[in-house]
């Protein structure tokens, strides 16, 4: 194997491995219910969400984004660590942060230990990308913060924080890694899209 693909193959495996650890489902599950079987059956922190309250939920939003955030930084010490000085993903790093955090987003929507039954890897993203970029990733939580007391609504906040990242990230890195955020990102409207299909079926 040539040092690409060493790089490269234990930030996929772990990465994958990290996205399929079934966070809702198990927090669900200690609460008597399937989150894959009520409401809109996405197993993710906002149909947990909605049965069990913010609190109740917390636990699925830090670890999903604690599965992100775990693979990016895998990434990162496969890649050699390079980052600017604002701690932006640099250099030979690049590649093994960003595979490692789409196959978390993977593994998050396809998890080999629920049945490939899985979410929609937002929070999954979000906690990548605070290794991808994480001043982007600060105006990203200003910008949810800002609008969710705004709107009164932390999902209105939530939707405005993510779409935000790509763009802030333009301030702090090149226009190609933007453009891999944006990959990353079409995997999420491919969750959103099976999951409308999905409806339609019922």
């Amino acid at each position: 194997m040539t040092p690409l693909l060493v790089r490269l193959a234990l930030p996929v495996i772990g990465g994958y491995l990290l996205g399929s650890v079934p966070v809702a489902v198990l927090v669900a599950r200690a609460h008597g219910f399937d989150p894959r079987e009520v409401g809109d059956r996405n197993p993710g922190f906002w149909n947990v969400r909605g049965r069990l309250g913010g609190r109740g939920a917390a636990p699925v939003f830090a670890g999903d984004m604690l599965k992100g955030l775990l693979a990016g930084l895998l990434g990162l010490v496969a890649g050699g660590a390079h980052a600017t000085g604002l701690g932006v993903v640099a250099g030979p790093s690049v590649a093994p942060v960003y595979v490692a955090v789409a196959a978390a987003m993977i593994g998050h929507a396809w998890p080999v230990f629920a049945g490939f039954r899985g979410g929609r890897s937002i929070l999954t993203f979000a906690g990548g990308f605070a290794v991808i970029c994480p001043p982007a990733f600060a105006v990203g939580l200003a910008v949810l913060g800002g609008t969710a007391a705004v709107t009164r609504s932390f999902a209105i906040g939530a939707r405005a924080g993510v779409f935000a990242l790509p763009v802030a990230q333009l301030l702090f890195a090149p226009i190609g890694h933007v453009a891999a955020t944006g990959a990353l990102m079409c995997l999420i409207g491919l969750r959103f899209g099976q999951a409308a299909l999905a409806g339609r079926r019922r």
